[in-house]
């Protein structure tokens, strides 16, 4: 089970940082600067946590439901 929670938070992290990642590129590329910057980067880790959190527990209970199988 330990093995599991470690994939489910390295693959939340990593899912996380990516779309972190997809929403900032485009307010870096375009140079804006100020509270619009302020306001993406908010959105972006708003984002980047809500999809993180849904990557967590989407495998954890994943994971729950094969156990309670027996598999």
């Amino acid at each position: 089970m330990t093995v599991e929670i470690v994939f489910a938070l390295v693959t939340a992290v990593a899912l996380a940082a990516a779309v972190f990642a997809v929403v900032l590129t485009p307010a870096l590329a375009f140079g804006v600067s100020g509270s619009a910057r302020k306001g993406v980067s908010v959105g972006g880790a708003l984002l980047a946590g809500a999809a993180g959190l849904w990557r967590l527990v989407r495998v954890l209970r994943r994971f729950d439901e094969q156990r309670r199988m027996g598999r």
